[in-house]
């Protein structure tokens, strides 16, 4: 009998919507390793819960030069495509620093703001970190150069449907090894 009178009792409050959710992400604790293959004008420490992968398709034909990498985050389901390219005449710091900026722009017209933030390590690394909020495709990206030969561009993408308010845990956790590899980047 009290269980009907409770069942009675419980019907008569109206349905009360719970708020949106998000599944909950485990992220690993912070550790790092040393990125230094033979051949690489560059070396740098990345997270050891991520792998190195050689970046072997660019738009369906093959990178410009071997030194195209990805940093995969398995268990984020994301990915840093890192992008190098040596300074030359035919490649000048101008038209490569145009580019980023052009493909950094793509992004803005669903961005709600963009942050630059300027790169000067002692190692003779400079350049400048983007940070796009709102429903972007890459909300993290960098450029890094020595002004003279080394060139080195950072995207993030995650494979999700871009969704600033989900991603914002793992894009801060993510940002946080981009801005360790950078500061552990050396040109060789």
């Amino acid at each position: 009998m009290s269980g009907i009178i409770c069942m009675v009792m419980s019907c008569n409050h109206p349905p009360t919507p719970r708020p949106r959710g998000y599944f909950r992400i485990d992220l690993p604790q912070k550790k790092y390793q040393l990125f230094d293959k033979p051949g690489y004008p560059y070396t740098f420490e990345y997270p050891v819960y991520a792998n190195i992968v050689k970046d072997t398709v660019f738009f369906d034909t093959i990178p410009e030069n071997p030194y195209w990498i990805n940093i995969v985050f398995p268990g984020l389901n994301g990915k840093i495509y890192l992008t190098y390219k040596i300074i030359s005449k035919k490649q000048p710091l101008q038209t490569l620093l145009n580019q980023v900026f052009e493909m950094t722009d793509q992004h803005d017209y669903k961005a709600d703001y963009r942050d630059e933030i300027r790169i000067h390590t002692p190692y003779h690394v400079d350049g400048i970190f983007f940070s796009l909020g709102g429903d972007v495709a890459s909300a993290k990206q960098f450029f890094v150069t020595d002004s003279t030969r080394h060139f080195l561009r950072g995207a993030l993408y995650f494979y999700a449907v871009p969704n600033a308010d989900s991603l914002a845990p793992v894009n801060r956790f993510v940002e946080q090894d981009m801005w360790h590899l950078i500061h552990t980047l050396r040109w060789k």
